[in-house]
């Protein structure tokens, strides 16, 4: 069914702080700017030819109660000093007519870089498998990265991480990679 093919998206993140969970997650999705959406998770496929448009653009095209798919990366805790971090990463082919990959991850005492790069690396492997790529599980984020680029089959990774050291509430942190159709 070639409608429910998404043809954009874009780069979403927020924190949220709250006695409650539930709030501090609802907080997080309302800075993060899709609270209004009926959020539908979805798996790790960035399709062929989608294009990324800016946060400001793609908050602009979504309507109160839509239902919306997205990738979302999440992380709750109420443990006082707990660093938490949500993070998408994302792998794009150099050639547009085949599909990428977006990864989600959740991570306890992880800088906002450290699960970034993270996110990025995990997306950058299932596409990298994928497209026949090979490398080293053992090697470093650094190390890998150089092979992709040499193989001259991803074009770019990128990712959007949240990340809070947490005080004396609940505090849930989310980045998402929102589709649009």
């Amino acid at each position: 069914m070639e409608s429910l093919v998404p043809r954009r998206l874009f780069f979403t993140k927020g924190v949220g702080v709250h006695k409650e969970e539930l709030r501090s997650f609802e907080l997080s999705l309302r800075d993060a700017g899709i609270e209004k959406c009926n959020l539908v998770h979805v798996s790790s496929i960035l399709p062929p030819r989608c294009k990324i448009i800016s946060r400001t653009q793609g908050l602009k095209e979504l309507t109160p109660g839509g239902i919306t798919f997205c990738v979302l990366a999440r992380c709750s805790t109420n443990e006082p000093r707990r660093l938490i971090a949500a993070s998408i990463g994302c792998a794009i082919p150099s050639d547009r007519n085949l599909y990428g990959y977006l990864s989600e991850h959740h991570a306890h005492g992880q800088t906002e870089k450290e699960a970034g790069d993270y996110a990025e690396d995990l997306a950058a492997a299932m596409l990298a498998s994928t497209l026949g790529i090979e490398f080293e599980e053992d090697k470093s984020w650094d190390e890998r990265k150089e092979i992709y680029r040499i193989s001259d089959k991803i074009v770019r990774t990128t990712n959007i991480t949240q990340s809070s050291i947490v005080k004396s509430a609940w505090a849930t942190v989310v980045a998402a990679a929102v589709f649009l159709f």
